[in-house]
């Protein structure tokens, strides 16, 4: 097949696909919104933001002292952000890969393992114990070769894991073994993490935790957004639209956002993603796949692709575009890009050819937030009464619930093994100030590109980049 007529046939897909996400596009689950705040509310703790984040932090400090008093507030609904349009993948990694935490702790890493690991066996306790419904599976993920050089970095990350004492749960595939698994003509080879990755649905564990806290006594406040925060006393003061809040303590849950702490701002820039998810494969197609094991895919390239199958059968495929706006701009205006869509699209017929002719149901995309190492970081202001995590980078699913620990940890004043981590007590580097920031990122995306299509290596930018500690990943 031609380019031209692929570039055709990848159109015609995308002709009846709804521009909005699909687990947010979900009428029988999709809770009814809570009233926005009018008036004036007191707390022991405010949670602000309605995404993962916050949701963990407000039902972890129920579990913790179920007398406390618990407010969040949410400026939209309950995981209409990142957190109900992300593509499902809960990862025990709470460092954005073993290659990114090797390469930034390789002292804690063993450490920062153990926890992920604990902290995806609590997800999933969570889950169960609050009857959440959201497809929970815990089949694994598959980091997949496409080029010869990722071969060889695959097989180096299995070495340096079984040197750590960590390969136990890591499977090296070969290009058959691989494409056992699931059947693409572009897959050399495979490293598969059978334990450490879980697919769910997205938007229903947000509501199913957004249920869980109204249970447990939190009182939640929707189309509410802070706008402004500071000290009344022994108290922080937040107000909104409508309302204020004041409470003895608060957690800035607010990821992607504009944070309500101006020093937070220059540590995270938000990027926007993008995915597609086809309609429900017939069992011929199914079978002309395979994917047995329904785990979830993602490539090893700088602008990856991210892949899995959903209960009823669908594949989510999303990544590679990772666009940055000027001046950290956050708009609805951005959901869509059809250029993105499009060559999504032709991706996904060249890695599953034999799927031609299926057709996409939903398109969209959203914010995240990235820092300079992808990994969260933390901190606290106004004398320990508000606490923050941030910067999660696309692995927030599972990682949230380990910040939202951290958080409750900092503004107990609490030295635990979470806060004693280098991880937990060092920030990023920041991003420098615009236009400085736009053009950085800009290079560093071409820069990116041209790595790819030259068998990884990497120029003098990026050497740069990583030499001060902010190795760049899409």
């Amino acid at each position: 097949m031609s380019d031209a007529v692929a570039s055709r046939a990848a159109l015609r897909s995308l002709a009846d696909a709804r521009p909005t996400p699909f687990w947010l596009d979900d009428p029988d689950h999709r809770p009814a919104p809570r009233p926005a705040l009018v008036g004036h509310e007191s707390c022991d703790l405010l949670v602000v933001g309605g995404g993962y984040s916050g949701l963990w932090t407000a039902l972890l400090a129920k579990e913790r002292d179920p007398a406390r008093d618990v407010v969040l507030l949410e400026g939209e609904e309950v995981g209409w952000a990142a957190s109900g349009r992300n593509g499902g993948f809960c990862a025990a990694s709470l460092t954005h890969g073993f290659g990114n935490g090797l390469a930034r702790w390789p002292q804690e890493l063993t450490t920062l393992e153990r926890l992920g690991q604990a902290n995806l066996d609590a997800i999933e306790e969570a889950v169960t114990r609050y009857g959440i419904d959201c497809d929970f599976e815990r089949t694994g993920e598959i980091n997949v070769a496409t080029a010869p050089h990722q071969v060889a970095e695959l097989e180096e990350w299995a070495a340096q894991a079984r040197a750590l004492g960590l390969g136990d749960q890591l499977t090296l595939l070969d290009r058959d073994a691989v494409r056992a698994e699931a059947d693409s003509p572009t897959f050399l080879a495979g490293l598969w993490d059978r334990t450490g990755v879980a697919m769910l649905n997205p938007a229903r564990l947000a509501w199913g935790l957004k249920r869980a806290c109204e249970q447990a006594g939190v009182r939640i406040y929707e189309h509410t957004p802070a706008t402004r925060l500071g000290a009344r006393g022994a108290q922080a003061a937040v107000a909104t639209p409508y309302g204020r809040v004041r409470a003895r303590r608060v957690a800035l849950a607010t990821n992607a956002f504009p944070s309500l702490l101006r020093r937070v701002r220059t540590y995270i820039v938000p990027v926007y993603d993008y995915a597609l998810m086809t309609e429900p494969l017939t069992e011929e197609q199914r079978a002309a796949v395979g994917w047995r094991n329904r785990q979830g895919i993602s490539d090893s390239a700088n602008h990856f692709h991210y892949f899995r199958i959903t209960a009823d059968n669908r594949i989510l495929w999303g990544g590679y575009d990772v666009l940055y706006h000027y001046g950290s701009r956050v708009s609805r205006d951005y959901h869509q890009r059809p250029e993105t869509f499009a060559r999504l699209a032709r991706h996904f017929f060249r890695c599953f050819p034999q799927l031609e002719g299926i057709r996409f149901s939903h398109r969209w995309g959203g914010a995240i937030d990235t820092c300079s190492r992808f990994s969260p970081f933390f901190g606290t202001a106004l004398d320990g009464r508000v606490g923050y995590a941030a910067g999660f980078t696309g692995l927030g699913v599972g990682a949230t619930r380990f910040g939202a620990e951290v958080v409750l940890d900092l503004l107990a004043g609490e030295r635990t093994e979470r806060t004693a981590l280098e991880m937990v007590r060092k920030k990023p580097l920041p991003f420098p100030p615009e236009p400085v920031r736009w053009a950085g990122i800009g290079i560093t995306q071409w820069s990116l590109a041209r790595s790819d299509a030259r068998a990884g290596k990497r120029n003098l930018w990026l050497r740069a980049m990583d030499k001060v500690g902010m190795g760049f990943d899409s």
